[in-house]
């Protein structure tokens, strides 16, 4: 055999094993959206069904306690479910990449939503997470009290839900991460 031939086969060898790398890591990908998606409607839901009342008192003399009481918690609701939306509708594209092997077009394309999404998912995460502190802690300066000494079903479902916020937002930093990994290895 010659010495051109041998490269050949070297050659085609090498991109037999890049091919399965690259089928591995959409794989990969495929999954963590899916996981990512059930972390995002997961808090979302959680926050949004999140109610407590407490009697004070009186039987007609109440305190509530509802997520839509704060704009942060709002913010969080609205943030995850259009990541959740997103993460849904991005399945498609995840798919096609573990069909096909010429996707850098689209492996782009997701880099730049998932960088948008994993902003927007951030934002509404860490200015629930302030006023989660706030409901744990109190702030004696401002006359803040804690008060999930009351409401202690409350701050545990908002806190439930800021945990599945933050593994979303590791996972789309994985994702990425793995979008940039396979980018770089189809050149």
């Amino acid at each position: 055999m010659k010495s051109g031939q041998a490269e050949i086969v070297e050659t085609s060898k090498g991109i037999q094993k890049s091919g399965l790398m690259s089928r591995r890591i959409a794989i990969l990908e495929f999954i963590l959206r899916i996981v990512a998606f059930f972390n995002t409607i997961g808090s979302a839901i959680l926050m949004g069904t999140t109610h407590e009342t407490l009697p004070f008192f009186t039987q007609f003399i109440r305190f509530q306690a509802e997520y839509n009481d704060l704009p942060a918690l709002t913010f969080f609701v609205v943030a995850n479910a259009v990541v959740s939306g997103y993460l849904i509708l991005s399945l498609t594209l995840a798919f096609v990449h573990i069909v096909k092997r010429k996707t850098q077009n689209t492996r782009i394309l997701l880099i730049v939503l998932d960088v948008a999404m994993l902003g927007l998912l951030t934002a509404g995460a860490s200015s629930a997470a302030a006023i989660v502190y706030l409901a744990h802690n109190g702030n004696n300066k401002t006359n803040w009290f804690a008060i999930c000494q009351q409401f202690n079903s409350f701050c545990e479902r908002i806190s439930g839900s800021l945990i599945g916020s933050f593994i979303a937002v590791f996972l789309l930093i994985l994702l990425i991460l793995l979008s940039a990994i396979a980018l770089s290895r189809r050149h």
